[in-house]
């Protein structure tokens, strides 16, 4: 028997101490770059969204990969690629912890929208009182001393 998954996953994270250090003229590298490293390890994208301080995927997750190792690799991949290429002057990494929420696939436009439409976002919301919905919709505790 085959393994069979239909789970969307959402995975978000920030810059450390979610500094604003993600301009838009290099972002476009960024995403290419983070869609080669799902590709190489059998993961779909569906869209990817940042802003200055954080940013979000929207992906299958193949099913030999834990969230958590492709959130280290992402990270840890993303930030010699920035450092080399000298994409984002200001850019110092990503901050510990991540956010991983799940969606059925009859989510996926609804989801794959949010994720666009992220810059009009966040003309009204900043990122913790995003995450802190996010975490609150989808039944996660958490402790606020971990968003100062």
């Amino acid at each position: 028997m085959s393994t069979y998954t239909q789970i969307l996953y959402q995975l978000v994270f920030s810059t450390y101490k979610r500094e604003r250090t993600l301009t838009k003229e290099n972002r476009n590298e960024l995403f290419q770059y983070v869609n080669g490293i799902l590709k190489n390890k059998k993961c779909h994208l569906y869209w990817l969204n940042e802003v200055e301080d954080h940013i979000h995927i929207v992906t299958h997750i193949h099913t030999t990969i834990a969230p958590a190792n492709l959130v280290k690799d992402i990270k840890l991949a993303t930030s010699s690629f920035i450092a080399d290429n000298k994409l984002f002057a200001n850019f110092n990494g990503w901050q510990n912890g991540y956010g991983a929420f799940t969606y059925s696939i009859n989510e996926k436009e609804r989801l794959i929208e949010y994720v666009k439409n992220q810059e009009e976002h966040h003309k009204i919301k900043t990122f913790k009182d995003e995450y802190i919905q996010l975490l609150k919709e989808n039944g996660v505790e958490f402790d606020e001393k971990y968003f100062l």
